[in-house]
């Protein structure tokens, strides 16, 4: 039987074109964000089973690529459940893996640590445009900075980088987990009844503030719990300060603090903003990561139509490591998405002067070495130069270099005079 020349369902290869874009923009999120003082880490792509199935991960941890144990350890004959055969498991995202990074290694880290991890993570999701069963997320995180300086380094870092991209017009949208327990809870909904509440909120992007009060009617709610929560939204849409109006109806359910520490980086974002981007509260946004505690945001992008990267504040993460809190906030581009964006708008990346050496078949000794020799000086310049042998069909390969990006051709013969 023939092997499958195919990829794996929901994974894919990338083609030159591609790697050169995915190159670029790697170049660009390093050099920026190293200029806001963010360190590179890396973490394993493997990690232990209990780290991933936490209950931290939210739906993610229902799409762990789960590892079987190995050699004697695998005992498929006594198993009594799938947790008897399962030790690991590839990473869902690059949060939990950084989490035990830090808590294994904060003794030899400064304070506050801002790290920047690039890497492959894993789930078995449903592919469609813009989402893979492997993918590259880009995070950055600030550990043990409790004020809101931590969101708007990470605000202005991130919206930077899109902005050195090209991309305008994007909107990032902030909210705070402690506004949604509020208004949750000013409503009358029990506490353990939030989650439930927020994965139907989640969906008012999709089916509107009707669809939304059906479905928390068909879950068993309240009518009146209901009416009360919805005319919230209602009531912050018709506010110039909606942050403000939430905070004067909930009352004793917001922690005080709240709303001059989230009003403070909403107005220090859009005072020192270098990027062409909107700042807009929107208490919709829930974000599906159970380890969120404070503030969360997302970036919304007008050419995909959905999500291109969000984050947010985990102070409880850590302490689930060591037995001590410490304070947490990340911010991940959808590297993906980006990559996506940039290749349909026909996207070329800045470079040199690219030029291909053709070389004709029996060109050798020193001419070759001669040839050789003046393509390393003109690549000492900084230019890409580009050295092969002609092929019999030179005009459709000149075609294809042009479609590299290949702009000028030389040609060498072993008769000067053709």
């Amino acid at each position: 039987m023939a092997l499958s020349k195919k990829p794996v369902t929901g994974m894919k290869d990338i083609m030159p074109e591609e790697m050169e874009i995915r190159d670029y923009v790697i170049g660009v999120i390093k050099e920026t964000y190293k200029s806001f003082g963010f360190t590179s880490i890396e973490t394993p792509c493997v990690e232990n089973i209990s780290n991933l199935n936490s209950k931290q991960g939210g739906e993610n941890e229902k799409l762990i690529f789960n590892i079987l144990k190995r050699g004697e350890k695998l005992d498929i004959e006594n198993a009594a459940s799938k947790e008897d055969l399962i030790d690991s498991g590839l990473r869902y995202d690059l949060t939990v893996p950084l989490v035990r990074f830090y808590s294994n290694n904060a003794n030899n880290l400064p304070v506050p640590f801002k790290a920047l991890q690039m890497g492959n993570v894993w789930r078995a999701d449903r592919p469609q445009r813009g989402r893979y069963r492997q993918f590259m997320q880009c995070d950055i995180d600030i550990l043990g900075e409790p004020s809101n300086l931590a969101e708007i380094e990470l605000i202005l870092a991130t919206t930077t980088t899109l902005g050195k991209l090209g991309f305008k017009n994007f909107q990032i949208r902030i909210n705070d987990r402690r506004i949604l327990k509020a208004m949750a809870a000013y409503s009358g909904f029990d506490e353990n009844s939030f989650d439930t509440v927020f994965i139907i909120l989640d969906k008012m992007d999709k089916i509107g503030i009707d669809g939304v009060k059906a479905e928390l009617l068909e879950s068993g709610f309240n009518a009146d719990s209901v009416d009360s929560y919805l005319e919230l939204f209602v009531g912050v849409e018709n506010a110039e300060d909606g942050v403000g109006y939430l905070a004067d109806t909930v009352g004793e359910f917001l922690e005080n603090d709240v709303r001059q520490s989230f009003n403070e980086i909403i107005d220090s974002v859009r005072a020192t903003k270098s990027s062409d981007f909107e700042l807009v509260f929107d208490p919709t946004l829930v974000r599906g990561m159970s380890y969120y505690t404070g503030t969360i945001f997302e970036i919304a992008m007008p050419e995909f139509g959905g999500s291109c990267g969000g984050g947010g504040r985990y102070d409880k993460m850590v302490g689930k490591f060591t037995g001590n809190d410490v304070p947490a906030c990340g911010f991940s581009i959808g590297f993906e998405r980006i990559v996506l964006l940039l290749m349909e708008k026909g996207f070329k990346v800045p470079s040199s002067k690219k030029t291909a050496y053709l070389i004709e078949k029996g060109v050798g000794g020193d001419m070759l070495c001669d040839i050789i020799a003046r393509a390393q000086e003109e690549r000492a310049k900084g230019n890409n130069i580009l050295v092969v042998r002609m092929n019999k069909n030179k005009k459709f390969q000149k075609e294809q270099l042009l479609a590299q990006g290949y702009e000028e051709f030389e040609e060498f013969y072993k008769n000067p005079l053709k």
